[in-house]
């Protein structure tokens, strides 16, 4: 498993790192069903999820899977900063949001995304 927790101002942030994973589907699915098990062990509301998709292909034969993993989770994550989804996979992204009712944070820079999600 590539993702981990890390620490920023003082907070812990489940770094699920989906980067460098191109056009490799089963690589993203390896990595969603690990990173789902350890947000599912955490209590309800208190995960802050910093997903990275950088340069990594997301289309829509993983939509059902990031679909599933995402209403399996939600419950326990309290908020989601995504970085590199832009273009389609950020359309993709909109769309997943609005099926499983979790909303996601866009941002340009991992630094921007650890500022917003430890402000609360």
């Amino acid at each position: 498993m590539k993702s981990k927790w890390i620490e920023h101002n003082g907070r812990k942030i489940f770094y699920q790192d989906f980067s460098t994973l191109f056009f490799n589907a089963q690589a993203v699915r390896n990595e969603l069903d690990a990173v789902q098990e350890v947000v599912l062990k955490e209590p309800k509301n208190s995960v802050r999820v910093l997903s990275n998709f950088k340069d990594t292909e997301i289309g829509s034969n993983l939509m059902s899977a990031l679909n599933e993993a995402s209403a399996r989770t939600k419950d326990h994550v309290r908020r989601t900063a995504v970085v590199g989804v832009t273009g389609f996979k950020r359309t993709l992204g909109d769309m997943l949001s609005r099926l499983t009712g979790q909303p996601l944070k866009y941002f340009e820079s991992e630094e921007e995304a650890k500022n917003w999600l430890t402000q609360d």
